[in-house]
């Protein structure tokens, strides 16, 4: 072995030395009252990834500046820099913002009689006529806010200033990501809690630290979203077992720099 060789061996491996001597198992806990359990925790950085338990506990290898992402169907997405205090201290607590729905707001007035029946006929109410009404079909559902095509928004007669800005600043950009990344990760939530981590484990090896993040390779690049809800299942399994086996080499590949 020259010399050369030598000395490039030696320098990767003591760069693989300090590279694991920044990496730590950090320890966390959600704070949050009630339904702590099965929370997902992401590492962006390394696309580790684990759950919580029952008490909200988890543990996930970070370094220094590495961000962790919490998400469930029951709180915001979250995002946790990890800063070189909380790597130094090796503990981490989180408080989740729980997703609220808001009720309409009602008004009491004091002119009832206290006789329900009579107070009742003296509303005014109007029916309102939805699709079927009329026999057509129709969108129910809370409107999404639109993204307008980048050739409307000049015109050779008028320029909408709002939408402009939307393009420029890049708003639209991360409200199409937001808005992918949401229905990738309620299906992903489905499907773990459909086939159980243990599922997975089992079935297809996949490290439980790494079973969300196998879910969201498959999401991103097959169509099994779609099969899962229309509950086609076999094609769900089908799509398992191909990936499975290409996720195994990617771990492979990783376990071996």
């Amino acid at each position: 072995m020259s010399n050369k060789t030598f000395y490039t061996v030696l320098l990767c491996f003591f760069s693989t030395l300090q590279f694991l001597a920044q990496q730590k198992s950090l320890q966390g806990k959600i704070t949050n009252n009630t339904d702590i359990e099965g929370i997902h925790v992401l590492n962006t950085f390394s696309r580790y990834n684990t759950i919580t338990n029952e008490n909200g506990h988890f543990s996930i290898g970070v370094k220094p500046q590495d961000t962790l992402l919490f998400s469930s169907i029951k709180y915001m997405p979250e995002k946790v820099v990890v800063t070189d205090a909380i790597f130094e201290k090796g503990v981490i607590t989180v408080k989740l913002t729980e997703i609220v729905n808001e009720l309409d707001e009602v008004f009491l007035e004091p002119n009832l009689s206290g006789n329900i029946a009579a107070d009742l006929k003296k509303i005014k109410t109007e029916k309102p006529i939805n699709f079927d009404d009329v026999g057509i079909p129709g969108f129910k559902g809370e409107p999404e806010e639109k993204i307008v095509p980048l050739y409307f928004v000049v015109t050779p007669v008028s320029v909408d200033i709002e939408a402009l800005y939307k393009y420029i600043s890049g708003y639209y950009k991360e409200l199409k990501i937001r808005r992918r990344w949401e229905i990738e990760n309620n299906a992903v939530a489905q499907m773990l809690n459909y086939y159980t981590l243990s599922f997975f484990t089992t079935t297809y090896g996949i490290p439980e630290n790494r079973v969300y993040d196998f879910l969201l390779f498959c999401a991103e690049t097959t169509q099994i979203e779609s099969d899962f809800k229309k509950e086609k299942y076999g094609n769900v399994l089908l799509v398992l077992d191909e990936k499975a086996k290409i996720y195994a080499e990617r771990l492979s590949e990783e376990n071996k720099k």
